[in-house]
């Protein structure tokens, strides 16, 4: 049986740097979240401030990073789930988070995420000549769907609606 538990950003980007298919560890948090299975590590969640300055407006947070070991049923909504209860209880309004088109977002939306949006490609990743930025050496070119949770929606589901 897996429980949550808390972890260090040190903890969780090494486990990121170890195991996520497509995507460097992010370089800071809010907060992270571990998932164990008999004392061992097997997915974790990083929850930031939005990457995206238009997004950034002090109530909203990004899960930046969501990496599970292969083959670990429920573990992705699991701690998508743990990262929005906490947002909440942190006292953000709407927690958003990225994919790539190629991946379903079946755990996004097992929690109640749902598309906010597509961005627009992006080969240099976030760097722009007012804004230099290194590119990350696994950074996955091209569009990404945005999924988006406020709490707006919740009561409803929480009152057996929708």
């Amino acid at each position: 049986m897996s429980e949550l538990c808390p972890i260090t950003l040190k903890q969780a980007q090494d486990f990121i740097k170890k195991h996520h298919r497509h995507n460097d560890p992010p370089y800071g948090h809010k907060l992270s979240i571990g998932l164990a299975e008999d004392g061992r590590l097997i997915g974790v969640v990083v929850l930031a401030r939005p990457i995206s300055r238009h997004l950034s407006d002090g109530y909203t947070a990004e899960v930046t990073r969501c990496c599970v070991l292969e083959g670990k049923r429920n573990a992705n909504s699991k701690l998508y789930g743990a990262a929005v209860r906490a947002a909440r209880a942190m006292g953000y309004r709407r927690v958003i988070s990225y994919t790539l088109p190629s991946e379903s977002g079946a755990s996004l939306k097992a929690v109640g995420f749902h598309v906010d949006g597509i961005t627009n490609s992006n080969k240099n990743g976030w760097d722009s000549p007012g804004r230099p930025r290194k590119k990350p050496v696994r950074y996955p070119t091209g569009r990404k769907v945005r999924w988006a949770i406020s709490w707006a929606d919740l009561p409803d589901r929480e009152a057996g609606g929708k």
